[in-house]
C-alpha cells in the first residue's frame, strides 16, 4: 500500500474534543503534495493519526456556507439522471 502524505497547511478551528483527546477540526490540508483543500475530520492529539473525513474545494465550501445560511442556491445538476 502506498504511503499517504499529508501536511496541515493551516488550522482553521476545532469543533469539538472527545474524552480520548481526539479533536474534530477544520483545516487546510495538502494530500500527497497536491493543492490544499478544506478538510474536516477527527485527529489524534499529536496529529499522527486521523479518522475518516471529508475534503472540500473552495467552491464547495462557498455552496455549503450558503446552504447553512439558508440561502437559495442555483445548481446545474440534471436531476433526470438520478434513479
Amino acid at each position: 500500500m502506498a504511503e499517504l502524505k499529508f501536511e496541515i497547511t493551516k488550522t482553521l478551528g476545532v469543533l469539538s474534543e472527545n474524552a480520548k483527546g481526539w479533536t474534530k477540526e477544520l483545516n487546510m490540508v495538502s494530500w500527497n503534495e497536491r493543492e490544499p483543500k478544506y478538510d474536516l475530520r477527527e485527529w489524534s492529539p499529536d496529529h499522527t493519526r486521523m479518522g475518516k473525513g471529508i475534503t472540500l474545494t473552495e467552491e464547495e465550501v462557498a455552496i455549503l456556507t450558503k446552504i447553512l445560511n439558508g440561502e437559495e442556491i442555483e445548481d446545474d445538476i440534471d436531476e433526470s439522471n438520478f434513479v
